[in-house]
């Protein structure tokens, strides 16, 4: 299975791949109007919201950690500098927590 390089959504039928690049591939949801990818605050937020979707109890700040964990390990992400992607990372057990409730 093919995963979404700027945001790990696995790509299959229900997620028709938005854009593709050379070796990497991209969600419908990380891809513009124009077939560009989107900006990584435009993508860190839309993980952010997503992650908050999943359990309305969840704080913004957890979200953002376990975004920023998603893709700083992500190797589209990797090498570069984004003010988003600075700052707290969630743990392993974080990770694995919101990882549970998709």
């Amino acid at each position: 299975m093919k995963f979404c390089a700027a945001c790990s959504m696995p790509l299959d039928s229900d997620n028709v791949i938005g854009l593709e690049k050379g070796s990497e591939s991209f969600c419908i949801h990380c891809v513009n109007e124009d077939k560009k990818v989107k900006s990584c605050e435009e993508i860190f937020e839309g993980g952010v919201q997503f992650f908050m979707s999943l359990d309305s109890s969840m704080t913004r700040n957890f979200a953002e950690r376990n975004v920023r964990k998603n893709m700083k390990n992500l190797s589209y992400w990797q090498n570069k500098e984004y003010p988003c992607l600075s700052g707290e990372v969630a743990t392993d057990e974080e990770f694995n927590q919101i990882l549970a409730k998709l």
